[in-house]
């Protein structure tokens, strides 16, 4: 029997149940493959509580999906949050009221946890008396890593569940959690099978009915403030110090101290101050903004997948750390893969590294060593020409040489299936070029790794001139089932990633011949929020790398990037010093007594550079290599090297780290101002060149106080 029907859940009445009316809330969204908290989701709730609710004896929430919430609408909420406080605090205010008086119920009420309870799905959890989940199910509150705070009751009603200590773990990291360490702390009350989810729910509220268990008791001591020892509360907080640049965990950890020993009422007024400050702050939107884009690229991969076929077995040529890592990442993703190479000593190599990386997942409790042997199994070493002829893509990974690419390329075309596709992992050798060389130049594009390939998350997923769409759909959805996000980018020197970073270099090296100090500018820009300076950068990348990539680049662009045999890179290339690789570069690379990394800045570097060194002022250094690798960013979106602004930023931010709660470069370019950004690169420019001439595209907005996020640029 229909108790309430709504246009995104429905409110039925429980047969079975005895003497007992118990009402079944359950949410499905339709047309949609996951349950959010959007406003009408909201008001549904409300509306179907308020009409049904005097009618039973016990409610119970599920979902009408196989996960239960996967947290608010955030693409419908970030428009709120650009609204003032006096508009953006009552609309935090009002879902606060319908949880609390979810909470508030003289019925025993219950959610059914399945898939994910995240987020405000979470919340709406925790304002029930009783939560069952269904084994594999995973909780969490993930707002610290948008920017913002839990803002609909999670910062009050968690820490009085499961503790104080663990609460402030849950807020501050984001991180969701297993069903059963949330059983363990008390967050949820039991665990079942799928296929008892419902009938667990249903049996938690009836025992509440029955007087078995005291559900108002359980309510009430989600609105008392917390009796805690002084000594433990000050051991808690001296322990919960959050170092880093993210605001939103510092900010938790201070509302958390305020409202632990406050009652309900007071504590939400808080929390919606907090949450309210966190929403208008610059690391929120770019936050969310990331998580935005990472939504975005995958809906794209999904739509380009649509147009190729699925692979389901591939090949990669070169047995070198990229051919290890490739092949380990396909076989981890359940892909057969075969590695070839001309030489057993060279497939021997491959395999090892194969195994170091598979061993370093089991060392970290990632997979175990049964999971370890059969992802081995799935690679098939092999010197045999014919090994990849049944292949559906085969990934060339050999020496960044463009005659020896051409060379095994077009071997594996005469031996490769008419319909399989060729693809080249290169990070600086034009795409066109190599296709020309070919057959069937529209059954060939690039498939940029990045090192190591098991860690890192993009893949540049280049489209020649020639590229035919099924290519590119096809190894987008190869990238896309290894577990990697693809980007597709069109050709040009260095692609996407590479061309940034190598304009970023430039000015780097500028800064050099100046007679920056390395260490200060390293500093300099690891406060701004990069993983490692720019030396130390160069070091890991292999000054050779970078001395080869420079020459592509230069060859370019040699108005904004030349090369010369003067430079920081190429002198230090001349001498060997290769950087991490070869033991010295600007720093010497050793171990610690416990065979960790160290590193120390060599004492040659001026004599070698001829320069005599100076201290360089950090907002000096951060001002000339941002400007530089933010307007080369500019420059690719004028040119649609890539399509959108958030493609460009995420691709920053997974191929090179780029500070995430910085927005990535497009994003951090209109946080800064378009304005402010124009009038530096004119002055940089007058006093250091094309590098910093603005793009046409920047001038024009800057102009119009446009946005590279809107008007078809997202």
């Amino acid at each position: 029997m229909s108790l309430f029907q709504g246009d995104t859940l429905q409110v039925l009445l429980e047969e079975n149940t005895g003497p007992h009316r118990i009402a079944e809330c359950r949410i499905d969204i339709p047309k949609a493959s996951m349950n959010v908290l959007s406003s009408k989701v909201l008001s549904d709730i409300e509306t179907a509580w308020d009409q049904a609710a005097k009618m039973v004896d016990a409610w119970i929430f599920t979902s009408g999906k196989d996960a239960f919430i996967a947290g608010a609408d955030i693409t419908e909420f970030l428009p709120l949050f650009q609204k003032p406080k006096n508009e953006l605090s009552p609309w935090i205010a009002k879902t606060q009221s319908l949880f609390n008086k979810i909470e508030d119920a003289s019925i025993p009420t219950a959610c059914a946890l399945s898939g994910v309870a995240l987020g405000g799905g979470m919340e709406l959890a925790l304002s029930t008396a009783f939560r069952v989940a269904s084994r594999g199910t995973k909780v969490g509150l993930p707002e610290t890593k948008l920017g913002i705070c839990p803002g609909w009751g999670g910062t009050v009603r968690l820490p009085r569940l499961i503790g104080l200590d663990p609460a402030i773990e849950w807020i501050t990291t984001g991180n969701t959690f297993d069903a059963e360490v949330a059983l363990k702390l008390g967050a949820i009350d039991a665990i079942v099978e799928s296929s008892k989810l419902k009938d667990a729910a249903v049996d938690l509220v009836t025992g509440a009915l029955k007087g078995t268990w005291d559900f108002k008791k359980r309510q009430e001591q989600k609105k008392q403030s917390m009796n805690l020892a002084e000594n433990e509360v000050a051991m808690i907080f001296a322990l919960a110090i959050i170092p880093g640049p993210f605001e939103a965990p510092k900010k938790a950890v201070s509302l958390l101290k305020k409202t632990f020993s406050l009652d309900r009422t007071q504590a939400l007024l808080s929390e919606l101050e907090t949450f309210s400050d966190l929403a208008h702050s610059d690391q929120a939107k770019a936050l969310i903004g990331n998580f935005l884009a990472d939504q975005a690229v995958k809906k794209s991969a999904k739509a380009y997948r649509a147009k190729g076929k699925e692979v389901k077995s591939a090949a990669v040529l070169g047995a070198g750390i990229m051919g290890g890592g490739i092949a380990v990442q396909g076989a981890m993703s359940k892909i057969s893969m075969v590695m070839k190479d001309i030489t057993q000593d060279a497939l021997n190599k491959g395999m090892t590294e194969a195994t170091s990386l598979l061993e370093k997942s089991v060392q970290r409790g990632k997979m175990t060593v049964l999971q370890m042997a059969e992802n081995l199994t799935r690679i098939t070493p092999s010197i045999d020409d014919q090994s990849i002829a049944h292949s559906g893509v085969v990934i060339e990974a050999v020496t960044e040489n463009e005659a020896v690419k051409i060379k095994v390329l077009k071997a594996a075309e005469a031996i490769i299936g008419r319909e399989a596709i060729l693809t080249s992992n290169t990070s600086t050798i034009s795409i066109t070029n190599l296709g020309k060389n070919l057959e069937r130049p529209s059954q060939f594009c690039g498939m940029h790794f990045f090192n190591p390939v098991p860690k890192m998350q993009l893949v540049e997923v280049i489209r020649s001139e020639q590229s035919s769409e099924e290519t590119i759909g096809s190894v987008v959805g190869l990238a896309t089932a290894m577990g990697k996000t693809a980007i597709v980018v069109r050709d040009c020197p260095g692609f996407l990633v590479n061309r940034v970073l190598f304009a970023y270099f430039t000015a780097y090296q500028g800064l050099l011949l100046e007679g920056g100090e390395v260490e200060s500018i390293d500093q300099a820009l690891t406060r701004f929020g990069w993983p490692m300076g720019p030396a130390t950068l160069l070091d890991v990348v292999g000054i050779d790398t970078a001395d080869h990539a420079s020459k592509v680049m230069s060859a370019g662009f040699p108005d904004r990037m030349p090369f010369s045999d003067k430079m920081p890179v190429a002198l230090l290339a001349k001498l060997k010093r290769y950087g991490a690789k070869s033991g010295q570069g600007f720093y010497t690379h050793t171990k610690d007594a416990k065979g960790r990394p160290a590193m120390k800045l060599c004492d040659d570097l001026a004599q070698i550079f001829g320069v005599s060194t100076k201290p360089i002022d950090a907002r000096v250094a951060e001002t000339r290599l941002m400007t530089a690798f933010v307007l080369e960013s500019i420059r690719c979106l004028e040119e649609k090297i890539v399509d959108h602004a958030h493609e460009l930023d995420l691709a920053m931010l997974l191929g090179l780290g780029f500070p995430s709660f910085r927005g990535g470069p497009i994003r951090y370019a209109e946080t800064v101002g378009l304005s402010v950004l124009l009038k530096t690169a004119q002055d940089l420019e007058k006093t250091h060149g094309a590098l910093f001439a603005p793009p046409r595209i920047l001038v024009d907005l800057a102009n119009k106080n446009g946005s590279f996020f809107s008007g078809g640029r997202t």
